[in-house]
C-alpha cells in the first residue's frame, strides 16, 4: 500500500495536512483553525472573539450540510449508474461502520490495516 502523502505530510508538514474525521467531530473548532492556518487564512484575534469560527463549524456541520436541497434531490450520472445525492450524507457519526460490517469483517479489516501501515505511524 502507497502511504506517499502520509509520508510526505511527515517531511513536509506545511505541504500536506491529514484530518481525522474522528478529530473533526470532536474538536471541530481546533481543527477549523488548524485548516485555516495551513491554507494561509489564520483566523484574527478579533474574527475569534467575534465567534466567526463557531459559525462557520456551524454552517458547514453535517447537518446543516445534508438539509441543503441540493443535497436532498437530484441525481449524479456515475457509469452507467445515476447516483441519488441523498446517498453522499448518512449519519454524519464516527464508528457508524458498524451497521454495514459485521463485528468479524472489522476485526478482519483491522488485521488488513496493521499489516499494511505496520511501523509507518499513521494510526487510523
Amino acid at each position: 500500500m502507497s502511504l506517499g502523502y502520509w509520508e510526505e505530510s511527515k517531511r513536509k508538514p506545511e505541504k500536506v495536512l491529514f484530518l481525522k474525521y474522528e478529530n473533526i467531530l470532536q474538536e471541530p473548532v481546533k481543527q477549523a483553525k488548524q485548516l485555516a492556518h495551513f491554507i494561509g487564512c489564520p483566523y484574527s484575534e478579533a474574527e475569534e472573539s467575534q465567534g466567526l469560527v463557531e459559525q462557520i463549524v456551524e454552517l458547514c456541520s453535517f447537518q446543516k450540510l445534508k438539509d441543503l436541497d441540493v443535497n436532498k434531490c437530484g441525481k449524479r450520472l456515475m457509469g452507467n449508474m445515476h447516483i441519488s445525492h441523498t446517498y453522499y450524507f448518512r449519519k454524519g457519526e464516527a464508528g457508524d461502520w458498524k451497521s454495514h460490517m459485521t463485528q468479524e469483517m472489522g476485526q478482519r479489516l483491522d488485521v488488513v490495516i496493521e499489516e499494511k501501515f505496520n511501523g509507518c505511524g499513521l494510526q487510523i
